[in-house]
């Protein structure tokens, strides 16, 4: 009985949608429109996310030992690093390393000035990174209190500022997110109001027979809730499709500086989940509380 009743609602609110031909695509553009806006949001959100995390990731800490350390005994400190709190990974940059590193960095005019060296004068190298970016100082600390450590390089000038952009860039977007979602919630649901709203005289005299409450509401709710989830899926595949084309053409990364885009599986599902289940909250509570009007004794 209940499956018999469901069935026949979906199918009245289904038959709705053609039924009301012009309010049901005004409706429903408004929706595509308004979703395509907070689904363009998302992706610059995403994105502006994804670089802000590896901007942070890139964050490391190079330790210094003092000059007459020797590789094995930079190895021994290297394995009392490892077990410092916070640390996620070390890496040992031998004396031979830091100076071939060095001859790259200095070109090929300077090979036999170093060379007349005679002994290496660099020391044994730690790369130290964090667990968490926001500890590399706390990490930088700890490692100055080492004694075999002579100097440690933590990038205190530019780790502070930069993750105070950081910050600021996360709340921008949270804002403005948070903005074209109230601004999709105000249109849409304003739009199924006024969709429904043409058909008080339908729900009047669906009263005036003796339909209940509940009788009258679920066809409704039904077509807002079709119109909801539809005009989600448009803007959703839309976006995919489009996101996917810039991905391969932009080879994955920003135009003009090397940071990584979210990659095109985990943006499909993020966008795609999002549109339709705000589709279909905004089209099932705009005509819930559109319908809920008239229903009042």
């Amino acid at each position: 009985m209940i499956i018999n009743s469901l069935s026949r609602h979906f199918k009245e609110g289904a038959k709705n949608l053609i039924r009301n031909g012009w309010m049901s695509f005004a409706a429903f553009s408004a929706v595509v429109v308004t979703l395509a806006i907070v689904g363009v949001s998302l992706l610059v959100a995403l994105n502006v996310q994804q670089m802000s995390k590896y901007v942070a990731n890139q964050l490391e800490v190079s330790a210094y030992l003092q000059q007459n350390l020797s590789n094995a005994e930079g190895q021994k400190i290297e394995m009392q690093v490892e077990n410092i709190p916070g640390v996620k990974s070390v890496v040992l940059e031998t004396k031979q390393q830091g100076l071939k590193q060095l001859e790259t960095e200095l070109g090929p005019q300077y090979g036999d000035l170093l060379k007349g060296l005679g002994t290496n004068p660099l020391p044994v190298t730690l790369i130290v990174k964090a667990d968490n970016p926001r500890d590399t100082l706390q990490v930088a600390n700890n490692l100055k209190t080492i004694p075999q450590i002579a100097s440690v390089n933590d990038g205190a000038e530019y780790v502070r500022p930069l993750f105070r952009v950081l910050d600021i860039v996360r709340n921008i977007g949270a804002v403005l997110l948070l903005a074209m979602f109230l601004t999709a919630v105000f249109l849409i649901s304003n739009t199924i109001r006024i969709a429904i709203f043409s058909r008080r005289r339908e729900i009047e005299i669906m009263r005036l027979v003796g339909a209940t409450n509940g009788f009258i509401r679920m066809p409704f709710l039904v077509e807002s809730t079709l119109i909801g989830v539809f005009g989600g899926a448009v803007p959703a595949v839309a976006l995919d499709f489009l996101y996917q084309y810039l991905y391969q053409i932009s080879g994955g990364y920003f135009y003009g500086i090397h940071f990584p885009l979210i990659s095109v599986n985990w943006f499909v599902i993020k966008v795609t989940v999002a549109l339709l289940v705000l589709g279909f909250v905004l089209g099932f509570w705009g005509g819930f509380m559109s319908v809920r009007k008239f229903l009042r004794i």
